[in-house]
């Protein structure tokens, strides 16, 4: 019986030690707290950093041209620690590093030699392309080792900056993630129609493929400060930028495309130049093409529904049906009057 018992667990000593050497890691893991997490990239007109100035006198460098100056934001497990540890005005939630030359790709790994940290792309949020670099650059240039990264996902944003790129990337408030925060805006599409459907990797690469124009969202800088303002034009000839609509043109093509899931339209009582506020709630688009000859024309019907949000107009009675008519022709309006403007400029 005894014998029997060793036999057993005999047997099971060796069946744990078959399991253990059976049990194998992950032979391609990385340690998070070892990673540069990339969140944020920006484009722009070469100009080198003080920071790239100094090394390149101090070393002898490598081939290349200097046309472009990539910023890339990073976040690290250790910077987001000592963060909460360590609040404070000028304590930051993330790092900036440029590097200046011609080969996007290259450029990413010249930061392998100034950081022990390897650099990951599968996080990255949004890339912004300062107005400079896209008018003189194809966009599937600028974008084409994105396009190739398995790294980088599709769903990544593409904005286009008035002014640097590198500034949509900086912040003066305490624990704020610039990236986090541009992406962040685009989720207030509900509060406005300045605000147009987000502009992806995927989308992007679709609308160059498909050789139609397309706009993608202006974001301008001030002070650390950011704010989206109306849209940058995509020629589908060229694929540069050729301009920009400004806000109020913007809500234009919204009402146009129908594709704004809520904002206002601020008019003036025609009898006494008062405020009269329409939130929207929902609106739909129709365009139907009329072909006379060699002239094309469009007819395009509108149609929303919503409500009085705001109203400075004190005579009468503003709850009955009378004056309803009277704000709704004023908002009707001031709807025909942006649409008007962004197709004569069209034009």
């Amino acid at each position: 019986m005894k014998q029997t018992h060793n036999n057993i667990r005999f047997l099971f000593v060796s069946l744990y030690v078959l399991l253990f050497l059976s049990l194998t890691g992950c032979w391609s893991s990385h340690e998070i707290e070892e990673q540069s997490l990339g969140i944020g990239l920006a484009f722009d007109k070469a100009k080198q950093s003080s920071i790239e100035k100094k090394l390149n006198e101090q070393g002898d460098g490598y081939s290349k041209k200097d046309l472009i100056t990539a910023t890339y934001q990073f976040i690290t497990p250790k910077v987001a620690s000592s963060t909460t540890k360590q609040a404070g005005p000028q304590q930051k939630s993330y790092v900036n590093v440029s590097e200046t030359g011609d080969s996007v790709h290259q450029m990413v790994r010249e930061l392998s030699l100034r950081s022990e940290q390897p650099v990951t792309g599968q996080h990255m949020k949004v890339v912004v392309i300062g107005e400079d670099l896209a008018r003189s650059y194809k966009l599937e240039q600028l974008l084409d080792q994105n396009f190739r990264e398995s790294e980088v996902r599709p769903s990544c944003l593409v904005l286009i900056s008035k002014g640097r790129a590198s500034k949509t990337l900086e912040s003066k408030t305490a624990g704020e993630i610039p990236a986090f925060r541009l992406v962040g805006i685009v989720e207030n599409a509900y509060r406005t129609t300045r605000i147009l459907p987000p502009m992806s990797h995927i989308k992007v690469e679709s609308k160059i493929k498909s050789g139609s124009s397309f706009l993608i969202q202006k974001v301008l800088s001030v002070d650390g400060q950011v704010k989206f303002a109306g849209a940058a034009v995509i020629d589908g000839r060229t694929h540069k930028m050729t301009g920009f609509l400004n806000e109020e043109e913007l809500e234009g093509v919204t009402w146009i495309t129908s594709k704004g899931k809520g904002g206002v339209v601020k008019s003036l009582d025609k009898e006494t130049g008062q405020l009269i506020v329409y939130e929207l709630e929902s609106m739909k688009s129709s365009i139907v093409p009329r072909v006379k000859g060699d002239n094309i024309s469009f007819d395009v019907n509108i149609e929303s529904v919503g409500r009085l949000s705001e109203n400075w107009v004190t005579s009468g009675n503003t709850f009955k049906n009378e004056f309803l008519k009277k704000a709704e022709k004023s908002s009707e309006k001031e709807v025909k009057r942006l649409v008007g403007n962004v197709l004569e400029k069209m034009l």
